[in-house]
């Protein structure tokens, strides 16, 4: 009869408590592990569950995470790992999905589901021997799978494409290379050779944006390399991009805080964008100083690269004309143009150039800009108002008489009209010098009329003269010039009209 191990404990000699307690110990095991098994279980069929609820709502990501738990609990289970490649794939992590699938394979080799969905990641990656091996072995399996099948009937002629696209390359026929490779990507999506190769041809052909965009690619499907962010960074700084290729380098940061070529390219990157975006932000408020500034820093902290200059000349162009020192301007505008032919730059040229009243230049500036741009508006508005201002050059200018700047205030203009009246008042000469301080003193009084009033001044500044009795405005029409200085005026004259 069998004893209870409780009274085996109780009786007998040391050798026999030894043993049963050895035996109660690996049954208490026993049932642990027995009651963990069932625990492990229902957790992982939960987080396959709450997977499978995520798919089908298209979150992708937080099924990813129940996936990962589910082969956590399981990890010999094939078609928790086929379903978590499946969602690899969907997320376009296609190196963990080969993993996935062909760890599936190693479990049950005939499962085709996963050889088939192997050789397609395989084909969409430009990988078409290995592709050629999965499909094979599904066709032997499944003679009569349509969806296998055309995708293997496309492997052989896409090899042969790529091998060409490799000559038209060695031999510098990029534009046909180019071609080619776009249609090979509709049917390899995924290929990091194909789309660097891709983007090789596009800066030997000088498309740069394009080159970047094929390397933003490369980079996502490689993982996010340092490497590739440098050189995106690279090229947009080339381009003169250079926010751009601020936000890009600080990617390769995150990833490597010291990198050795990033983080001085940062440092230098820093500045010149800092300064770029200051210039471009004075001249929209149109703070010219504070442009002038910012964009001569620009050309400090970069003596070398061409776009990056070019930007700071662009900028010095139109904020030396902003701030009327139209002969620096003209100069930066040259520097500008002689790197590249621009619309806009043309446009701020013409603009120094009429502030220099050099009207049949500025009107061939702004026909210049209408070549690159013909639907400039700027440009066209340009060429009528330089016509107009040509033709009131032959009359009065009102900030010339007064003695002030076009982006004189109303207060500047009120003292500088004080100043000029009491010059040329005309008790102040006698004979013939009384006759041209009289012509004088109309002109001061009618400048002050148009550049005090917005409308006026508006009008004058659109090439049209107000006071002029052939302009549809209505003008001076023989107001008394000197009843500015009636009653309360700094200033007491008495006039006496022959």
């Amino acid at each position: 009869m069998a004893l209870p191990l409780s009274d085996l404990l109780m009786l007998g000699s040391g050798e026999k408590k030894l043993a049963a307690c050895v035996v109660l110990l690996l049954l208490e095991l026993f049932m642990e592990g027995a009651e963990a098994g069932s625990t492990n279980q229902a957790d992982t069929d939960n987080h396959l569950e709450l997977g499978k609820d995520f798919l089908a709502r298209g979150q992708l990501s937080d099924a990813l995470t129940h996936y990962h738990a589910a082969v956590e609990g399981d990890p010999n289970n094939y078609l928790t790992l086929f379903k978590r490649g499946t969602v690899y794939l969907a997320l376009g992590k296609t190196r963990f999905a080969i993993q996935d699938f062909s760890r599936v394979l190693e479990l049950k080799p005939d499962f085709t589901a996963a050889r088939s969905q192997r050789g397609i990641v395989h084909m969409k990656s430009g990988e078409y021997d290995l592709a050629l091996v999965d499909f094979e072995h599904v066709l032997r399996e499944e003679p009569q799978n349509g969806h296998v099948s055309e995708h293997y009937a496309r492997l052989r002629p896409a090899q042969e494409q790529w091998e060409l696209v490799q000559r038209l390359m060695n031999n510098n026929d990029d534009q046909n290379a180019i071609g080619m490779i776009t249609q090979l990507l509709e049917i390899s999506p995924w290929s990091v050779p194909f789309r660097q190769a891709r983007s090789d041809a596009y800066l030997k052909t000088n498309d740069v944006l394009s080159a970047i965009s094929d390397l933003r690619q490369v980079n996502r499907l490689s993982q996010d390399s340092t490497e590739g962010h440098y050189n995106i960074a690279q090229l947009l700084y080339n381009i003169g991009h250079a926010t751009n290729a601020l936000k890009e380098i600080r990617e390769c940061l995150k990833y490597d805080p010291e990198h050795k070529l990033c983080f001085p390219f940062y440092k230098k990157l820093r500045k010149v964008e800092k300064q770029l975006t200051t210039g471009e932000q004075a001249r929209e408020q149109k703070q010219a100083e504070q442009c002038i500034t910012a964009a001569e820093a620009v050309l400090k902290h970069e003596p070398e690269e061409t776009m990056i200059r070019y930007e700071a000349h662009k900028l010095l162009c139109s904020c030396y004309t902003l701030d009327e020192q139209f002969g620096k301007a003209l100069s930066q505008c040259k520097q500008a143009l002689d790197i590249l032919k621009d619309a806009q730059v043309y446009c701020d040229r013409a603009d120094a150039l009429l502030g220099s009243e050099m009207y049949d230049d500025a009107i061939h500036d702004f026909q210049a800009a209408i070549e690159i741009d013909e639907n400039n508006s700027r440009a066209k508005e340009g060429i009528q108002k330089a016509k107009k201002l040509q033709k009131q050059a032959e009359r009065r200018d009102y900030y010339k008489i007064l003695g002030v700047k076009r982006s004189a205030s109303k207060q500047e203009i009120v003292k500088a009209y004080r100043k000029a009246a009491q010059k040329w008042h005309p008790d102040n000469f006698k004979d013939e010098e009384k006759k041209v301080a009289e012509k004088k003193f109309i002109d001061i009084a009618a400048a002050k009329e148009v550049l005090t009033d917005p409308e006026k001044r508006r009008q004058f500044d659109n090439g049209e003269d107000p006071l002029d009795p052939e302009s549809n405005s209505h003008g001076f029409r023989g107001a008394d010039p000197f009843a500015h200085f009636q009653h309360g005026s700094p200033f007491q004259f008495k006039f006496h009209f022959n």
